[in-house]
């Protein structure tokens, strides 16, 4: 007695519903594999939220993390007393601002937020004197101080900065530049005394890149971006 057995209609090399799920299915992983190795998109991480802060400014006034949003801020840390060899990271941000001014941002501000972790000393009419010293413009340089505790939740805590004061009064403490973007996301994080300047301004023109994009479809883009770490070497 003879069988006569044939394939399933699926399983025939002629079959186009399977081919065409192979190519279906094909199609995406290509597309992840060279998304992840081309990286046509490169952002910068989304490191963590920014602290939250309501701080006292060199005019008196009243400065708030929301206050910062929409603009791009560089933050530093440090106490007007600070003389060499101590680092001085406000006179370095003052010297890494024209190289910074040149970047198109697209209309997105830039600020330059210095904040004072000696509130005893650092009155705003200090902070005012140290500002008009360095010869900045006060629109956009801001700087900032306020009760102990919250300095410390917010430079110790939520910029991961270390500090102390010593018995004499001064402080030790790591230098320490911080970027933050306008949705108040802590974006690079630059622990050294003197940031290259090619690579903050390499890293400003990636965050306007991505906030003048990130609308529409190709928001999409962007997050695939984040979700591979397309991030700059």
């Amino acid at each position: 007695m003879t069988t006569n057995t044939q394939p399933a209609p699926w399983a025939t090399e002629s079959s186009p519903p399977l081919r065409l799920l192979a190519v279906l299915l094909a199609i995406p992983v290509i597309a992840i594999i060279a998304f992840t190795v081309f990286q046509p998109i490169q952002v910068l991480p989304r490191i963590s939220l920014a602290p939250g802060f309501a701080f006292t400014d060199q005019t008196g006034a009243r400065l708030t993390s929301e206050d910062l949003r929409g603009r791009l801020a560089l933050y530093t840390f440090t106490y007007t007393r600070c003389e060499a060899p101590c680092p001085q990271p406000s006179r370095t941000l003052h010297e890494l601002q024209p190289a910074l001014a040149a970047i198109d941002t697209g209309g997105i501000p830039l600020d330059y937020v210095v904040i004072s972790f000696d509130p005893d000393h650092d009155t705003p009419e200090r902070l005012s004197a140290h500002a008009q010293t360095l010869g900045v413009d006060p629109d956009r340089w801001h700087f900032v101080t306020g009760a102990p505790n919250q300095l410390k939740n917010v430079i110790g805590g939520g910029f991961g900065v270390y500090f102390n004061q010593e018995t004499g009064g001064d402080f030790t403490f790591d230098p320490v530049f911080a970027l933050v973007d306008g949705w108040g996301i802590l974006r690079a994080v630059y622990r050294t005394s003197s940031p290259d300047p090619n690579i903050l301004a390499r890293d400003v023109r990636l965050i306007v890149k991505e906030t003048r994009n990130s609308q529409g479809i190709s928001r999409y883009a962007y997050e695939a971006a984040h979700l591979f770490s397309c991030y700059p070497r």
